[in-house]
């Protein structure tokens, strides 16, 4: 792996921790569904500027631009509802609309798209046995 496609590689996967904490710490909030989400727009501004220059520096990787295009996209729709306009069901969702794309672009950063790409060629089966963890 390249220094800039590692670089990339770990601001990926840092995107990918934070937000999936973010979304941990929402999901264990003591607060009813019906409440407005208490997530912190600075932080969410932090990240989204991050998200965005990762996305920057993506460019000479196509495999990846699209899933980073997905999450600023989905980020970009949370920061417009937040703070507090959101119950935490669909912060939730928006977290999690995040968290897929930036856990897709990892691992085709890390070169483990191939497999998974393998993996969802086999038999429904094969993937569920997957799935599972057999």
């Amino acid at each position: 792996m390249n220094t800039e496609r590692s670089q990339l590689y770990y601001t990926c996967v840092f995107l990918h921790v934070s937000f999936q904490a973010v979304h941990n710490s929402v999901a264990t909030s003591p607060k009813r569904d019906d409440t407005p989400c208490w997530l912190d727009a600075q932080m969410l501004r932090m990240l989204l500027s991050e998200l965005q220059r990762c996305r920057r520096e993506a460019a000479p990787f196509k495999e990846v631009r699209q899933s980073l295009d997905t999450a600023v996209y989905h980020c970009g729709l949370l920061m417009a509802q937040c703070p507090a306009a959101l119950d935490r069901q669909l912060c939730q969702h928006h977290l999690e609309a995040i968290i897929a794309p930036l856990k897709e672009a990892t691992a085709q950063l890390s070169g483990n798209a191939n497999r998974t790409a393998v993996s969802r060629a086999s038999s429904p089966g094969q993937r569920l046995r997957s799935w599972l963890g057999w």
